[in-house]
């Protein structure tokens, strides 16, 4: 079974012979980037300030 681009699904030629790989092709690449960039992908994370991070105190 051959990988599937992400974006539209289609098989990827091996990495050797893609340089777009993961994608198909650098069309599909350049989506992928711009919903990054257009934030249409999030990571999920604590909101800020939720003390992570902080030294505690020691008594």
């Amino acid at each position: 079974m051959s990988p599937r681009c992400p974006i539209c699904k289609k098989a990827v030629a091996p990495r050797a012979a893609n340089p777009a790989f993961p994608f198909c092709s650098t069309r599909c690449k350049l989506v992928d980037l711009d919903r990054w960039l257009g934030e249409a992908y999030r990571i999920p994370a604590e909101p800020a300030g939720d003390g992570a991070g902080t030294p505690e105190e020691e008594p």
